[in-house]
């Protein structure tokens, strides 16, 4: 019998995919995530993708928020808080753990869950420890959804200074100087530990620069400039991370360049530099976020080091097996020569970041991006890979 002539069935239009983007955290980064966060909620194309805004407390409570991204700005110096857009102070929102399943629940004391519908990717806008370092990416490996940006261990290892500088090394990019105070060292005998990084400032001179081993966003991060300084930054940076990395002053400019992975590999922005800013003693947080210091894009270099900077960059990104995206500092010494400052595999997003401004400048806008950097998620399977 034919069925030529037989009434078809409509067929059913494909569901767009649907993005969660994840935000806040337990950090000290927490407010940055949120600002992060209402960028890329304001700029990602509603017509191509479902969208689904989840926030992480300060508590570590995830939590159903409001899609309001002009309420997840800074205002008068302010940073935002997951806690201020939640929907309920008490509801929490559950990721699944069975790979076969996508489908995000929503529930509150005394109420039936809610079935938020299936999650076909997750955009991390995490920063710091709780989700930029591979805590999140082992959850979201476990649950089989894919996420944007690097794996479990590019991530951890982008998250820590010493490990990223020593894997830097052994592929031949050239570091500064630097010393490593662990916990147990601090613990065991905290006059040595000190005596170590005075030692090495006599080595290497001052100023220093006292860090969190584990932190971003400028945090926690005090520029030394004599041993009467030196307690209260090991202090500072200890509140932050009870592991701190110990820097010699790098003499030189301070270039950026940033690292988007396409369908042929990863490639490299035009790079940026960061002037040295005015009213502060370097670039740290204010400087970045609240004063927003300029940076200069394009870098104002030779071609020369413009190519040389950044195939440095997709160096630093393959050394680290990292993928997504990378932003990749540098100092460019005053005898011309690179040394790599650090990765960061979660960058700053904001508009005025660095990051996206690279990128704008070579003719990938800010929606793009974020699409880019989804559909690279979206061809990836998790898993060993």
């Amino acid at each position: 019998m034919s069925t030529e002539n037989l009434p078809q069935s409509p067929e059913q239009p494909s569901r767009k995919p649907r993005v969660a983007v994840v935000f806040g955290g337990r950090s000290s980064e927490h407010g940055i995530s949120v600002v992060t966060a209402g960028a890329v909620l304001k700029a990602i194309d509603r017509t191509k993708y479902d969208v689904l805004p989840i926030g992480i407390t300060r508590d570590g409570r995830w939590a159903l928020t409001a899609d309001e991204p002009e309420r997840m700005a800074i205002t008068d110096r302010r940073v935002p808080a997951v806690e201020e857009l939640a929907e309920s102070t008490e509801g929490g929102v559950v990721l699944p753990v069975d790979p076969g399943n996508r489908e995000v629940v929503y529930s509150e004391p005394g109420s039936v869950p809610k079935a938020l519908g299936e999650v076909d990717v997750v955009f991390p806008v995490l920063h710091g420890p709780y989700g930029e370092d591979g805590t999140l990416q082992g959850l979201l490996e476990l649950s089989g959804v894919p996420y944007v940006g690097a794996g479990v261990l590019a991530s951890a290892v982008g998250q820590d200074k010493e490990y990223m500088k020593r894997i830097f090394t052994s592929y031949g990019l050239k570091v500064g100087p630097y010393v490593v105070i662990r916990p147990r060292e601090w613990e065991r005998d905290e006059s040595a530990a000190r005596r170590k990084i005075v030692d090495f400032a006599g080595e290497h001179g001052w100023p220093l620069f006292v860090k969190p081993a584990r932190a971003g966003s400028s945090i926690g991060i005090t520029k030394v400039e004599d041993l009467s300084g030196l307690d209260e930054a090991i202090a500072t940076a200890q509140a932050h991370d009870p592991k701190i990395l110990i820097e010699a002053a790098v003499r030189g400019r301070e270039i950026e360049c940033g690292v988007l992975e396409f369908e042929d590999g990863p490639r490299a922005s035009v790079p940026a530099e960061i002037p040295p800013p005015d009213a502060h003693a370097y670039y740290d947080f204010e400087a970045k976020y609240i004063d927003s210091t300029p940076g200069i894009v394009p870098a104002p270099l030779t071609e020369e080091q413009t190519a040389e900077v950044r195939e440095l960059a997709v160096q630093a990104f393959e050394a680290v097996s990292c993928e997504g995206l990378v932003r990749a500092d540098f100092f460019l010494t005053e005898d011309g020569e690179f040394v790599i400052n650090e990765i960061n595999t979660l960058p700053g997003f904001t508009p005025i970041s660095m990051y996206p401004q690279m990128w704008q400048a070579g003719g990938v806008g800010y929606p793009e991006l974020i699409d880019r950097l989804v559909q690279a998620a979206l061809r990836r399977s998790t898993g060993l890979r």
